[in-house]
């Protein structure tokens, strides 16, 4: 597969009836899920979960997420979803990008991105990402071509 950054941290994906919508296409809001998936799955791969979020009372939170939708994927395709961690600023924010491709003939069709932004889950305000955030989620980091 041609993957847009080096070394993805990948998750296999398969649209069941209950994804298809009236298009006969796998609906857009299914994407979104999976990408909140394969993040919450590449963020516990690197050391951190939901329970190391809680405890900090810290969290990267998504202040904005755009998707393109570039071609439509149908009942049982496989697909393969990947996900990088892309920018920081190293003490609040940082870009997350997906891309999905389709098994069978190699083509992306979806292109996402997210501006995370770190917040204290106590008061929902932006803070400055814990030294665990920034040691675990800066050597994540991949480089954009």
């Amino acid at each position: 597969m041609t993957w847009d950054f080096p070394g993805p941290f990948l998750l296999t994906v398969c649209p069941l009836e209950e994804h298809i919508d009236g298009l006969n296409h796998t609906n857009n809001a299914v994407y979104v899920q999976w990408c909140e998936k394969i993040g919450w799955a590449h963020s516990e791969s690197l050391g951190l979960s939901l329970i190391d979020y809680q405890r900090l009372d810290r969290a990267m939170a998504i202040r904005r997420g755009e998707y393109d939708y570039l071609l439509p994927t149908t009942l049982h395709e496989e697909l393969t979803l990947a996900t990088w961690l892309t920018a920081s600023d190293g003490k609040l924010t940082m870009e997350r990008r997906f891309q999905l491709i389709r098994n069978e003939d190699q083509s992306t069709v979806l292109r996402g991105r997210w501006d995370l932004v770190c917040i204290e889950l106590s008061s929902g305000k932006p803070r400055r990402m814990p030294a665990k955030f920034s040691e675990i989620y800066l050597s994540a980091m991949v480089t954009c071509r």
